[in-house]
């Protein structure tokens, strides 16, 4: 036999009861002997407790209430009942009814709910339930009776969490079912009555208990609980959306998985089930096809995973008793607990340093002045002698465990864990693992419980899947072409790498669009055209540490001065940063190290390949070399698409305003060319390598040529600028004809050597790496002590948004090799 519990979601209206009472005519065709045990309806109990509250008052409107209780179950009975048979189904609930209104204005009179009344009142909850459940049974065809658990379950005194008699009780189990075969009786959960009759309750989890100790009393099978989710989940799927069922868990990792936040059981009533070894099943009633969760006492071959659960305890706090008093004296331990004991104050979470210096434990929020007070009280001599401090307390904390049998003699499980927290910033208060191994607790900021679990999970369920939380600004050139690469290479990432890149926010000049869930990329121009959110960077800044989300990353592809005044709160709040935005490497070198010593402490990356090259790999080589141990002598470059174009195209054949308008055309310059050919670029450029080298620059100690004449640089508009360029050409002619006459070639260099910076337009002969540059192509010579008679050259196209938003990528793929 099977014993079958339905909660009060499943139960909690019409609609659904018709759903249970299609799962047991499944069971019935199948001839499977059941017995079930249901709660009452969804929020009925919460009902029953604010009715007893509002008459033990005196407050009338608890009439008002009593009237929508019965109300709701009429209307249930009503649309399950044929109407033939209704009018004797209404009489029934009615006289329930009546009952209840009796004990409630006996509550009203007397102004006091007492324990027992309030058992009595919260019976009517199941009862009224499992009745109606039972006839509408009978309705369709099956052997369904009602059966009230206080004809069989007995119990001591103990109103509102009674205490079961075994012996009786198992007496009175084993006689129902062999007097009453055949059937199926629907019994009501949590209600049970002592030896005089009275009605009594079974307390927490109390219908869990029923179908557990009825199971037990006929050696079933198996219990089935059934509920509203697959079965026990690898963590809380309302936080965590990656969450799973798991096939199967063994008892004591479902009591541990309970203990910290799951709520498909409640362990300690399914105890008498765990004596004799009957597993358990949680099954969903709204898809009931779906096998579920089997725990048993072994979870099986098959299901070897070494963690089994991501929980977590909400909201702690954490007391810490320290001082001199401690250390190596007997007995103190056993005092802080005792005083807590004596003042009833459960304890969560324990954790001792080795030094004995100090001992931290969990407590209920509730709790923690009263624990305070107990342990002050009970060592008021050595705290005011000075060997003990005062009881630290921090509130606003959770617990996130692991959880899992196989954990057990198991290397790398406590690194990765906190591999994966670290690598979020997530600040771990206190720790704690039983030397069984069975879970490894960690106290950490409330406010961090769901990414912390994200993180978790991420990085012990999904087989080695990795997720990056993209947060994007500027979606220009740059970034929409970005936006295309990631969209193009999802499948292949995920398939391949076995990495998601979900794009959470996206946000141009005037708008700022958030998806937790992830932006749709083949429509994100239309959804953030249609959003209302107006763009601030403080806005940007604030929702995005907000989600607080695990593996994120923040991609600035503009060239905004502004958003990089926050680039040192971005990585302090653990999120690394992706940029070809050149104005925070290349500003005060303060700032510079500021972010770079920033991202070292918080263990975040901070990129910004495509600071120099585009896409080629400049920065990385250039860390490569110094991280090998080598000495950065000299670094010579050719900077600037457009100016590489320019001057590998100028050869005095046409005027240098033609070469410049065609490069302008071409979408090689910046609308005004000037922003180009004045060379601050190329010297912002220099200045970050030079840095990367190590020289501690400043912007003033560049020093950059002036290639154009005076009246360019003063003229008002592009067109005026256009026209003096074409009056200066003579000077460009000459340029051209000096380097032809000596059989050199012109080219924008900017250069470092023994920390001297330049950047000016050069003559270089056929010797020189930079003679044969052609089209626009960027050029970087390292001559290091290891490439001394050879200078490294890397040599490709530095400009153009394809190249550029590949190198952004790049960086961005890069971030999730590192990540857990």
């Amino acid at each position: 036999m099977r014993v079958l519990k339905f909660g009060g979601t499943s139960v909690g209206s019409s609609e659904n009861i018709l759903k249970v009472l299609a799962i047991l005519k499944d069971y019935n065709s199948q001839q499977i002997e059941i017995a079930v045990v249901v709660s009452a309806m969804s929020q009925m109990t919460n009902t029953l407790v604010k009715l007893g509250e509002l008459a033990s008052t005196g407050d009338e409107s608890y009439l008002v209430l009593l009237k929508e209780f019965e109300e709701k179950h009429i209307t249930a009975a009503r649309e399950l009942i044929s109407v033939k048979k209704q009018s004797a189904v209404f009489a029934s609930i009615k006289r329930k009814i009546n009952d209840l209104e009796d004990v409630l204005h006996g509550v009203f009179l007397l102004k006091e709910l007492s324990l027992r009344a309030q058992d009595l009142i919260l019976s009517h909850g199941e009862r009224l339930n499992a009745y109606t459940i039972a006839e509408a049974g009978k309705e369709r065809g099956l052997k369904t009776v009602f059966v009230d658990a206080r004809t069989i379950i007995k119990t001591d005194s103990t109103f509102g969490a009674a205490k079961i008699n075994f012996e009786v009780t198992n007496k009175n189990i084993t006689q129902y079912f062999t007097e009453n075969k055949g059937v199926i009786p629907i019994i009501t959960g949590f209600v049970s009555s002592n030896e005089n009759g009275e009605t009594t309750t079974l307390g927490r989890g109390g219908s869990d208990y029923t179908a557990s100790v009825v199971a037990a009393g006929i050696g079933a099978e198996v219990v089935e609980i059934w509920t509203d989710v697959n079965g026990v989940m690898t963590a809380d799927p309302r936080k965590v959306k990656n969450a799973f069922s798991l096939p199967a868990i063994t008892y004591v990792e479902a009591m541990e998985m309970s203990h910290f936040g799951a709520k498909v059981i409640y362990p300690p009533t399914l105890q008498p089930v765990f004596t004799k070894k009957i597993p358990i099943r949680i099954k969903n009633t709204f898809q009931p096809e779906f096998e579920g969760t089997l725990i048993s006492e072994k979870s099986g071959e098959a299901h070897k995973l070494r963690v089994k659960g991501i929980s977590s305890i909400n909201d702690i706090a954490l007391l810490s008793v320290q001082g001199s008093s401690m250390v190596g004296i007997p007995g103190v331990s056993s005092r802080i607990f005792g005083a807590l004991s004596k003042s009833n104050v459960n304890i969560i979470l324990i954790t001792q340093a080795s030094s004995e210096h100090s001992i931290s434990f969990a407590v209920d929020p509730a709790d923690a002045v009263k624990a305070k007070n107990a342990i002050e009280e009970e060592f008021h001599y050595e705290i005011g002698a000075g060997r003990l401090e005062k009881v630290n307390v921090k509130n606003n904390l959770s617990i996130v465990a692991i959880i899992g049998e196989n954990m057990l003699n198991t290397p790398g499980i406590s690194g990765r864990m906190f591999s994966a927290l670290g690598k979020n910033g997530i600040n771990i208060a206190a720790i704690a693992q039983g030397s069984s191994e069975l879970n490894i607790s960690a106290v950490i900021d409330k406010k961090d419980i769901s990414k912390a679990l994200n993180a978790l999970h991420d990085g012990f369920f999904l087989a080695g899947t990795r997720t990056l939380n993209v947060f994007m600004v500027g979606p220009g050139l740059i970034g929409s072409t970005l936006l295309d690469q990631i969209q193009e290479q999802s499948s292949y990432l995920s398939e391949n790498k076995s990495l998601n890149i979900k794009v959470v926010a996206i946000a141009n000049s005037k708008k700022m669009l958030f998806n937790e869930e992830g932006i749709d990329l083949k429509h994100w121009k239309t959804s953030l055209e249609a959003c209302t959110n107006n763009m601030s960077f403080d806005g940007f800044v604030e929702e995005m540490n907000k989600l607080n989300l695990p593996n994120s990353v923040f991609v600035d592809n503009t060239s905004n001065k502004e958003i990089v005044a926050y680039y040192e709160k971005i990585l302090g709040n653990s999120i690394a940063i992706v940029t070809p935005n050149k104005v925070a490497n290349s500003s005060s070198y303060a700032y510079y190290k500021t972010l770079k010593n920033t991202a070292f402490a918080r263990n975040v990356d901070f990129l910004y390949e495509t600071n120099v090259g585009a896409g080629l790999p400049v920065i990385r080589t250039l860390q490569d070399l110094i991280h090998s141990g080598d000495e950065i002598l000299k670094i010579e470059g050719v900077l600037s698409g457009s100016l590489s174009y320019i001057f590998n195209t100028y050869d005095g054949t046409t005027t240098f305003k033609e070469v410049v308008l065609r490069a302008k055309e071409n979408g090689f310059t910046e609308p005004d060319p000037r922003d180009d050919l004045n060379g601050m670029d190329v010297a912002r450029k220099i200045l970050i390598l030079s840095r990367e080298a190590g020289y501690e620059l400043e912007p003033e100690d560049v020093k950059v040529e002036n290639i154009l004449p005076e009246a360019c640089i003063k003229a008002k508009t592009v067109e005026e600028f256009f026209d003096e360029l074409e009056k200066a050409d003579e000077v460009f002619q000459k340029l051209s004809a000096d380097a032809l006459a000596t059989g050199q070639k012109l080219r924008f260099i900017a250069s470092m050597e023994e920390g001297k910076v330049n950047v000016g337009l050069k003559l270089v002969g056929m010797e020189h790496p930079f003679y044969s540059m052609s089209g626009s192509d960027n050029m970087i010579s390292y001559t290091t002590k290891r490439y001394q008679l050879n200078p490294l050259v890397i040599k490709g196209p530095g400009a153009g948004a394809e190249v550029t938003a590949a190198g952004v990528f790049a960086d961005i793929i890069s971030i999730s090799n590192s990540i857990s």
